[in-house]
C-alpha cells in the first residue's frame, strides 16, 4: 500500500480532543514545537485567508508551510512548501515515520489517532525536517479539539466567517460554533477575527478577554472596491493606519475581497509587530498571484465554464451573488451534487436564485444525496432537472449543451468538484 492507502486505514472520526495527537506528537519528539504558525479556522473563507497570507510570505522570500484540507484531486495538496505539494517520495518517508509511532501507541494499548491526526502529524515532521520560516495551518474542523490545535503559541490565530455547518459535530448555532472556533485563541497571542455576526464577535471577544489576547476585528476595516472584472478585483484599504491603494486579487466575488483584507491584516499586524519583514510590492505581488482551485474557478470561456465548491448555505449564498455579480442576464446551466447531511434546502434556495436549468450529479462519497432526490428537491424549488448521476456522464452532458448557454456552471459538494475538475479541463 501507498502512503495514502495507508493513512486511510486509520478511522475518521474519534471524539474531539488533543489526548490522541499529544501522544503522538511526544513519541516524534514534537518537531511542532520548533516551528512558528499562522493558525487559521472559520467556517467559510478559511482556505483563501491561508492562500492570501501564504503566497504573500512567499512573495517576501520566505521558506513557507502550508497545511491545508481537504484536497481536490490529489492528496499532497494538502502539505505544500513554497509552492511546491509534498513528493510521494516524502510522504512516503514521514509516514513511515508516524504510522511507526502509531503503531507503537496501539500495541501499548492506547486509543489510536484518527486520519486527519496523521495527516497533521506528517505536516509537522515534514515542515520541521525542511526548516520552515512560517507555516500558515489551517484548522481542519473546528477548532477547540482539532489535531492542529496542538501548537503553543501561534504568532497569530485567525478566524474567518462564521456559519452553520458541521453542526452535528460543532453545535447547531452560532454561539456553540464560534465557541469551538475560539478555541484556537492562545494565551498572549494576538487574534484577527472577520465576521459581521455580532453573536460570533461577542463569543470571541470574551475569550480573547479570558486569555489576554489582543484582538483585532478585520471586518471592521474600511474596504473600497475600484474594480471589479472576470480577470481581477481592485480595492483600496486602510488598515493599522497603513493605507493599501490598488490591491489587486484574481480569486473572484466580494467575499474574497473581505478574505485578501483579513489576510492583509495578519500580515500587517506581524510586520508592525517585527515579527517579519516584507515590502508593500511583496505584499501586492503575492495578494495577486493566491489562486485556489475549485473556487469560483473559471476553466473555459466561450462559453464560460465554472466550478466552486459551494458545499453549504453560507459559500452558496457568496455563488450566488458572485454569479448575479457578472452572469446577471446570462443564460445558466448549473450542474450540482450534495452530500445529503448537509442543509440542502438552503443550499438549493440559493442555486434557484442563480438559474432554473439543472443537472443533478452525486458526488463520489458514501454521503452522497442521490441524484434522483437531489432532481426531486430540485423540482420543488421550481428548477428544471435532469438526472445525471456518473459526474463524467455529467460533464458530457452539460458540456455537449454549452452552445445553448452563457455558463456552464459545476457547484455543490468539494467531492464532486475535485472528481470532475481534470474532465472538464480535458474535454474543453
Amino acid at each position: 500500500m501507498n502512503a495514502e492507502e495507508r493513512i486511510h486505514r486509520y478511522g475518521r472520526f474519534g471524539h474531539l480532543g488533543l489526548e490522541r495527537m499529544e501522544t503522538l506528537m511526544e513519541k516524534l519528539g514534537n518537531p511542532q514545537d520548533d516551528l512558528e504558525y499562522i493558525h487559521v479556522a472559520g467556517t467559510n473563507g478559511k482556505g483563501s485567508v491561508c492562500k492570501y497570507i501564504y503566497e504573500m510570505l512567499r512573495a517576501g522570500g520566505y521558506h513557507v508551510g502550508l497545511f491545508t484540507s481537504p484536497y481536490l484531486e490529489v492528496f499532497n495538496e494538502r502539505i505544500e512548501l513554497d509552492g511546491e505539494y509534498i513528493s510521494d517520495d516524502d510522504l512516503e518517508a514521514v509516514t513511515d515515520q508516524v504510522i511507526a509511532k502509531a503503531d507503537e501507541m496501539e500495541a501499548e494499548g492506547l486509543e489510536t489517532p484518527t486520519e486527519f491526526e496523521i495527516i497533521t502529524a506528517i505536516a509537522f515532521v515534514y515542515f520541521a525536517q525542511k526548516g520552515c520560516d512560517f507555516v500558515v495551518l489551517e484548522v481542519g474542523l473546528g477548532g477547540r479539539g482539532d489535531s492542529t490545535n496542538i501548537i503553543k503559541a501561534p504568532l497569530c490565530s485567525v478566524i474567518a466567517s462564521i456559519s452553520l455547518d458541521h453542526t452535528d459535530r460543532l453545535g447547531t448555532t452560532i454561539p456553540e460554533i464560534a465557541a469551538e472556533k475560539a478555541g484556537i485563541i492562545k494565551k498572549g497571542c494576538p487574534v484577527v477575527i472577520n465576521t459581521d455576526n455580532d453573536d460570533a464577535r461577542a463569543v470571541f471577544r470574551k475569550k480573547a478577554h479570558d486569555m489576554d489576547a489582543p484582538l483585532f476585528d478585520a471586518a471592521r476595516v474600511p474596504v473600497k472596491i475600484t474594480r471589479e472584472t472576470l480577470e481581477a478585483v481592485t480595492f483600496n484599504v486602510e488598515i493599522l493606519d497603513h493605507l493599501y491603494r490598488s490591491m489587486e486579487i484574481s480569486m473572484l466575488g466580494r467575499h474574497q475581497v473581505s478574505n485578501a483584507a483579513e489576510a492583509l491584516f495578519v500580515i500587517t499586524l506581524l510586520v508592525q509587530q517585527g515579527k517579519l519583514e516584507l515590502e508593500n510590492r511583496d505584499i501586492k505581488d503575492g495578494l495577486r498571484r493566491a489562486k485556489q482551485i475549485g473556487r469560483f474557478e473559471i476553466l473555459g470561456r466561450d462559453p464560460f465554464v465554472i466550478i466552486d465548491g459551494a458545499h453549504n448555505p453560507d459559500a452558496s449564498l457568496r455563488l450566488r451573488e458572485t454569479v448575479q455579480k457578472y452572469f446577471a442576464d446570462g443564460k445558466i446551466l448549473m450542474v450540482c451534487g450534495i452530500l445529503a447531511d448537509k442543509d440542502v434546502e438552503d443550499v438549493l434556495v440559493n442555486f434557484r436564485g442563480i438559474t432554473d436549468q439543472f443537472i443533478a450529479a452525486e458526488p463520489p462519497n458514501p454521503r452522497r444525496m442521490p441524484a434522483g432526490e437531489l432532481a426531486e428537491r430540485i423540482a420543488a424549488e421550481g428548477g428544471e432537472c435532469h438526472v445525471c448521476a456518473d459526474p463524467k456522464e455529467a460533464v458530457r452532458c452539460a458540456l455537449e449543451q454549452r452552445n445553448d448557454y452563457d455558463l456552464i456552471l459545476f457547484a455543490g459538494s468539494l467531492y464532486l468538484i475535485g472528481s470532475i475538475r481534470k474532465d472538464i479541463i480535458n474535454a474543453l
